[in-house]
């Protein structure tokens, strides 16, 4: 028999509202969310949109089991599968994208973490690639999507961007389906990199530029297309998003 006592209780109403604060918060965020792309015009958001996002690059990354079924053929003899796991060698790569394609990609050095300063530089950096590259953005206020990590919540950063003159979309927590490089770029990046070895940090950067730089404009294009609808659904949904 469980016996409850008065603190299982109280920590039980406690992460019950938390969980309904949370929730609350989070449809509030996919209401503003949606609310800010219904109400622009949908060639003025791209043309000012900026997003960023991070991965991880390995030495060695296994295929999937589907992978490896797509590359045997019926004639193939049986082989044993053993667990393989991704290589211990591996490093971040921050990339900057629009709907013309990368603009800026940083691979952050060893024993480096993505800290609040560290990321104040990359926004230094990103200001001079716009004015270098994409000129036309400081038109009108650049509209920059990225992620909630603390490094990019920080109060000095969040200052830089005002001072940039960067609008910045509020993105849903926990929303990986509203994160145009986790749900279309990088899943792509992922597939060509998977199942080949690498014997150093140069050769893997060598591959993954190489696929980014073949992508043309209307991948890019079509990914940010998705994202208003993804946002529509999203916010119908309440976070239950579907694909």
């Amino acid at each position: 028999m469980k016996i409850w006592t008065c603190g299982n209780s109280l920590r039980s109403v406690s992460q019950n509202t938390r969980t309904r604060i949370k929730n609350v918060i989070s449809a509030s965020r996919l209401n503003n969310y949606w609310n800010f792309f219904g109400g622009h015009d949908s060639n003025d958001l791209l043309s000012r949109f900026v997003t960023m996002d991070e991965t991880w690059l390995y030495h060695y990354d296994p295929e999937t089991k589907q992978q490896s079924m797509e590359l045997q053929h019926s004639g193939s003899p049986h082989t044993k599968n053993f667990r393989v796991q991704k290589s211990v060698g591996k490093f971040l790569a921050s990339i900057f994208w629009d709907q013309d394609g990368i603009f800026l990609i940083d691979y952050l050095p060893k024993a480096q973490t993505v800290n609040a300063e560290y990321y104040l530089s990359l926004l230094v950096q990103l200001k001079d690639i716009l004015k270098e590259k994409r000129r036309g953005k400081f038109t009108k206020a650049v509209l920059f999507l990225h992620d909630n990590a603390p490094a990019r919540r920080a109060l000095s950063n969040q200052k830089k961007l005002a001072y940039l003159g960067f609008q910045c979309l509020d993105h849903p927590p926990y929303s990986l389906h509203l994160a145009p490089s986790d749900y279309h770029l990088f899943p792509g990046l992922r597939k060509q990199l998977k199942g080949r070895h690498f014997s150093f940090d140069a050769k893997v950067i060598a591959a993954a530029e190489s696929w980014l730089d073949g992508q043309q404009t209307e991948f890019f294009l079509s990914c940010l297309h998705k994202l208003k609808q993804r946002a529509k659904k999203c916010t119908e949904l309440r976070a239950q998003c579907v694909e």
